[in-house]
């Protein structure tokens, strides 16, 4: 069920008029041009990213730059919630890209679980919504309509806070995150239905991914991979 605020910000999407998130181009909350740079934007490997920690490959769409992160940052701090189902296009493109380069029998294993990385508390409290799980839920739905069997199971949980990852650099941000997640009781079970996907919005150094691996391969989740809609450059401010 939506909040208050979810459902007012849902709202105003529709009756108010808005400028493209990508590029600004006036009375269009998402342009013709953008959303076909987000629909066939196509997933690429991306590393190796810098740390200490194991990670599975990952797949990214988009470079974080521009129009997409014009978007990415309408959608997550300014609650453009209808935009949700572009990124949610593109995530899915990541995800199937993890999908192929494991071949079928995965896709015999049971339906593909996407775990989003969690946010903290306080943000989505400041944000109104959680966006990387908003926008993981999207891209289900479209794995789904195309016929790949796909849901979504947040069994992450920050386990501590924080700090800012922006302005930290790779050590720094291996550092802040390490031990930083937990998973919620009974996800055991739960992993053990299908392979599983980390997705996040964006990737810098990786240590998200890595700290989300870590604490689902102690509860036995079968990773297959990760999947994002942006790759940045590390010292770019990204999270």
């Amino acid at each position: 069920m939506l909040g208050v605020r979810e459902w007012w910000r849902e709202l105003a999407d529709l009756v108010l008029p808005a400028d493209c998130a990508g590029c600004g181009l006036p009375r269009a909350a998402l342009c013709a041009r953008c959303e076909a740079l987000l629909h066939g934007a196509g997933a690429r490997r991306v590393g190796p990213l810098a740390g200490p920690g194991v990670l599975p490959p990952v797949y990214a769409c988009l470079p974080y730059a521009d129009e997409a992160r014009a978007v990415l940052l309408a959608h997550k701090e300014r609650g453009a919630l209808r935009l949700a189902a572009p990124l949610g296009a593109a995530l899915a493109g990541a995800v199937r890209a993890v999908a192929r380069a494991r071949g079928p029998a995965d896709a015999a294993a049971g339906p593909l679980l996407l775990v989003p990385v969690p946010s903290a508390r306080r943000a989505v409290a400041a944000r109104g919504h959680d966006p990387v799980r908003r926008i993981a839920l999207a891209a289900a739905g479209r794995l789904r309509r195309g016929g790949c069997a796909a849901r979504v199971l947040p069994v992450l949980r920050q386990g501590r806070p924080v700090a800012d990852q922006a302005g930290l650099d790779a050590r720094g941000r291996w550092g802040n995150l390490a031990g930083a997640l937990d998973a919620v009781a009974g996800a055991g079970r739960l992993l053990g239905e299908g392979p599983v996907v980390v997705v996040d919005d964006l990737v810098t150094t990786g240590a998200t991914l890595a700290e989300a691996v870590r604490v689902l391969g102690r509860c036995g989740g079968r990773v297959a991979g990760a999947a994002v809609v942006a790759v940045a450059e590390a010292g770019t401010g990204a999270a």
